[in-house]
């Protein structure tokens, strides 16, 4: 999945060509949530999504000289627990820098697995590291020649090997032992899963959505996404999805090949998890950034034949339809920035240091932009994570700060951002802010997926 911040992505934000990512915030917000069990570790620089499990919340950060660390956090304190030296082995720039693995193997446990530098090895060698998710005793190895990274499958481990050579195969482990269960020919990446079944984006010319069960990795469904969107689909744009009750809604953004200078086919769309069945599609629309996740209130931008740019729309994710709109005469001009408040019932128009224009997002009507506040980007110029002795182009996950629309300038004090940009997990809400630091709030808000997912 192609995440921000990508550089290519941020440059293109006016014209909303943004794509996928992580959990990220705002600075400052160590004052948000005030009712609510809350706490802000800046010891750290979060540079991934941060992950949770059994008590502890993890993530990727980068240290002062270059280098990765995987480090463990107490979820209810933000005391850090343990780190380990990480890095990246294969993993594409676009696709931001990996989390750890978090899974819970029962009784209250979990395991992190994480990709660490192999000692001795040369620059490019790692090995996949499985540890206690609370004390960081290691349990198990795997070495690796290049992968995009461990995910969790439901209660295993899905991960991504040789991603380089011929040979790549995803292979499933068990989290407590490391033993493999099933292997699966080609580049795939975990989309959605539950305890007994797992949907794999299978990586290749013309890419499939795939479900296969997870104990015996026996394929339930297929989908090929050009049988959603059309032919033509380039999976070099970008690509994020999202699951919500029975359904898994799918975006895949445009690619304009260099060479022949045909913009790929690109869109949105929803398929039966139980069988894989399209539901809707919305082709040729891109969706915009910030916003939510792709199954949770998508907001996306037409574009026609000729590539021009229509309004903006707010779809429903369970059906595709349009719940309302704002036309291409009501965009005001150049040099704004989109800006979404709490409930993304509205959309902002931020125009930094100067006054902006809101629009309900329902009605499609302009509305007073006098107190009115919304989310955006918190730098829109990102520097590329000087790493030290890995492939350069890697960005740090997006942090988004709070602004006053009437002034376009940031809030002082700014509350908590909004769910649909951090999502929740059993109501522990989690969000980088510029500087890298972690922060999180329990406010029992419902699990939802996030802006990345």
């Amino acid at each position: 999945m192609i995440r921000p911040h990508a550089k290519p992505a941020l440059a293109l934000a006016t014209t909303v060509l943004l794509t996928g990512g992580a959990l990220a915030g705002c600075s400052g917000s160590d004052d948000a949530g005030k009712d609510f069990p809350a706490w802000q570790n800046a010891q750290v620089n979060a540079v991934s999504r941060a992950t949770t499990g059994a008590g502890v919340a993890t993530t990727t950060s980068m240290k002062p000289d270059g280098t990765l660390e995987t480090v463990a956090l107490e979820l209810s304190t933000g005391r850090r627990l343990w780190s380990q030296p990480a890095t990246m082995a294969g993993r594409l720039p676009g696709m931001g820098v990996q989390a750890p693995a978090t899974i819970e193997t029962g009784a209250g446990q979990a395991v992190v697995v994480a990709l660490d530098p192999a000692r001795g090895k040369g620059r490019d060698a790692a090995v996949l590291v499985a540890r206690d998710a609370r004390t960081g005793r290691q349990r198990w190895t795997r070495p690796l020649h290049s992968t995009f990274g461990p995910q969790r499958c439901g209660p295993y481990v899905c991960v991504s090997e040789n991603t380089a050579l011929t040979s790549a195969r995803v292979v499933v482990l068990e989290p407590g032992t490391g033993r493999t269960l099933w292997r699966l020919p080609g580049i795939a990446e975990v989309e959605w899963s539950d305890p007994t079944r797992v949907v794999l984006l299978r990586l290749a010319s013309h890419p499939v959505l795939e479900a296969h069960a997870l104990k015996t990795g026996k394929v339930i469904w297929q989908l090929p996404i050009e049988q959603a969107l059309g032919e033509g689909v380039d999976l070099s744009g970008g690509w994020a999805f999202g699951a919500t009750d029975d359904k898994i809604v799918g975006y895949v953004a445009p690619y304009t090949n260099p060479q022949t200078k045909r913009t790929s086919t690109f869109g949105l769309f929803s398929a039966r998890l139980a069988d894989g069945v399209v539901d809707w599609m919305r082709p040729s629309v891109v969706r915009v950034y910030p916003s939510g996740n792709p199954a949770f209130a998508p907001v996306v931008r037409p574009v026609d034949e000729q590539g021009q740019y229509g309004g903006f729309a707010r779809l429903d994710a369970e059906t595709g339809r349009v719940m309302g709109q704002i036309t291409p005469a009501q965009v005001p001009g150049s040099g704004w920035w989109l800006a979404f408040p709490p409930h993304m019932d509205k959309l902002g128009f931020l125009k930094r240091d100067a006054p902006g224009s809101v629009f309900d997002l329902i009605t499609g009507q302009p509305t007073p932009v006098s107190g009115a506040s919304g989310w955006s980007f918190c730098v829109t110029d990102p520097k590329p994570l000087a790493l030290r002795g890995m492939t350069p182009g890697f960005y740090s996950i997006a942090a988004l700060c709070e602004f006053d629309l009437a002034t376009g300038k940031r809030v002082a004090s700014p509350s908590a951002p909004p769910s649909w940009f951090t999502g929740s997990q059993n109501g522990w809400r989690l969000w980088r802010d510029e500087k890298g630091a972690l922060h999180a709030v329990n406010d029992g808000t419902a699990t939802t997926p996030g802006m990345y997912g």
